[in-house]
């Protein structure tokens, strides 16, 4: 498919331009888009604010590699960006967080059996949020997958944590959001592996993660202690 301009690039994709209202998002590695693009067919069909997709269902027509999908453009900055611009607080940032990733996991899975599993998203943070005129969208479901809510709830922690224990002028804003987020998550995050925890399951996934750098590894221990410092009180 022919593409335009380079959008942005992440850690294993990037985003060009097709036209005004679509985007193709496509694989470096040969990932296969296929279960992305079901799961945001199946989110949008139920009210969750995520892109609408037009692909790679046409890779089973052989006219879309399963590398690539193709959905809507949106128009907006990320809320990492407007974080940095002032035009939202870490409290808010945070608060926004918790109630995408309660609504989420509103949202009954798609495949699993188990009655305790939902659709999780296992990287959201303020650079895969979009503030569209319409409303905060979710990017980037490269990683999702189903199972246990509190795993979600620990997994977007650490990734806060992580950048709030750097040494980059990210850092106290990160701190921010992050205290925010806690505050609004209900349950808790706490680190044993139940409803309530998961933290330390999403420590060792971050830690075999082999796209992050071994700087950004040596930051978990770090990370998960200052999430279970920041974390209310449990009752």
């Amino acid at each position: 498919m022919q593409t335009g301009e380079l959008l942005g690039s992440g850690r294993t994709a990037d985003v060009f331009a097709i036209d005004d209202h679509w985007v193709l998002r496509r694989y470096r590695d040969g990932g296969d888009a296929t279960t992305e693009a079901a799961v945001l067919a199946y989110l949008a069909e139920r009210g969750y604010p995520v892109p609408r997709v037009r692909g790679p269902a046409g890779a089973r027509q052989g006219t879309t590699p399963r590398t690539d999908l193709v959905m809507q453009r949106l128009h907006g900055p990320t809320m990492l960006q407007a974080l940095l611009l002032g035009t939202i607080t870490a409290e808010e940032a945070g608060s926004a967080l918790a109630g995408l990733l309660h609504r989420l996991h509103s949202v009954p899975a798609r495949a699993s059996t188990d009655p305790a599993h939902r659709i999780l998203h296992l990287d959201l943070h303020p650079d895969n949020v979009v503030l569209t005129a319409g409303g905060p969208m979710v990017i980037d479901w490269c990683n999702t997958e189903e199972g246990p809510p509190g795993l979600d709830r620990g997994m977007s922690s650490l990734i806060l944590a992580q950048v709030a224990v750097d040494t980059t002028a990210l850092a106290a804003p990160a701190r921010a959001v992050l205290a925010s987020l806690l505050t609004h998550l209900d349950p808790a995050v706490t680190a044993g592996n139940t409803d309530r925890g998961y933290l330390t399951e999403a420590r060792n996934r971050r830690a075999a993660d082999p796209s992050m750098s071994e700087s950004e590894t040596s930051l978990l221990d770090d990370a998960m202690r200052l999430v279970l410092e920041l974390a209310p009180a449990q009752p």
